[in-house]
């Protein structure tokens, strides 16, 4: 049998080289990734989206449900990051879109259109990106579904996932967050179709109604299975998305 030393000789011969085995996650997570990779005609579209209002209503709410002014431990406290926002989003989108939230049978000749929406979340851990899964996010509010991402990334991070977390999801959200980057084209998470990557948000000076202004522009970078969804199909589903992005209404 070929040992890690073994696998790593022809390096040695141009100077020192410490081999250590993928972890069973990481190998877990390769595998994964590689299948979908080889499986799924990936294509991404990139856009970018304004994200004042929402920013200005993230930030609202924060204060609203801060702990000096509802006078609880900071442990209770709700903290709204993007994310939620994101989520709710998404599933306007989805609904308009069920392509989108569907899955394509083994054999590629059938489309199952879902009916519920479980959201997976991709979070970053020691281990690697794991994907647990929110489910039926349709049916949350904006609050609880703060409540319910900061939930499951703590638990994610913590190893106390159970296998329940990870199943049953229809559409996949992963975010780089303030880590950086512009755009990336995230891999699709079998048996999904699509995958929606955001990243950093961008202060940037943009033209909008004639006027030089200087907006907070987030990323996005949508991954799909090209056999299910085309390009113009896919640019209405981020035209959709970005508009829901763009206007505190669509969380109130």
């Amino acid at each position: 049998m070929e040992t890690l030393q073994d696998k790593g000789a022809k390096y040695h011969l141009f100077g020192d080289v410490t081999t250590e085995p993928l972890t069973k996650i990481r190998r877990i997570i390769a595998n994964n990734v590689l299948e979908s990779w080889t499986h799924i005609p990936h294509v991404t579209h990139h856009d970018e989206v304004d994200i004042g209002a929402i920013e200005a209503l993230r930030h609202k709410l924060n204060i609203e449900h801060s702990a000096d002014v509802l006078g609880v431990t900071e442990e209770a406290q709700i903290h709204f990051t993007l994310l939620p926002f994101i989520l709710k989003a998404t599933i306007e989108a989805l609904k308009l879109f069920p392509a989108f939230n569907a899955s394509l049978s083994d054999d590629g000749e059938t489309l199952m259109l879902k009916h519920y929406y479980n959201l997976g979340i991709a979070v970053d851990t020691s281990n690697g990106l794991l994907v647990p899964v929110i489910k039926n996010v349709d049916a949350l509010t904006l609050e609880e579904l703060a409540i319910a991402s900061q939930q499951l990334a703590e638990r994610t991070r913590a190893g106390k996932l159970t296998f329940a977390d990870t199943e049953g999801g229809s559409f996949t959200v992963t975010s780089l967050g303030p880590m950086g980057g512009t755009s990336f084209t995230p891999i699709i998470n079998m048996p999904e179709v699509a995958i929606l990557g955001v990243s950093r948000e961008i202060t940037k000076v943009v033209a909008q109604n004639g006027q030089i202004v200087i907006r907070p522009m987030l990323p996005l970078s949508l991954s799909y299975d090209h056999r299910v969804i085309d390009g113009a199909m896919a640019t209405r589903f981020m035209v959709q998305l970005k508009q829901n992005l763009s206007q505190a209404e669509t969380f109130c």
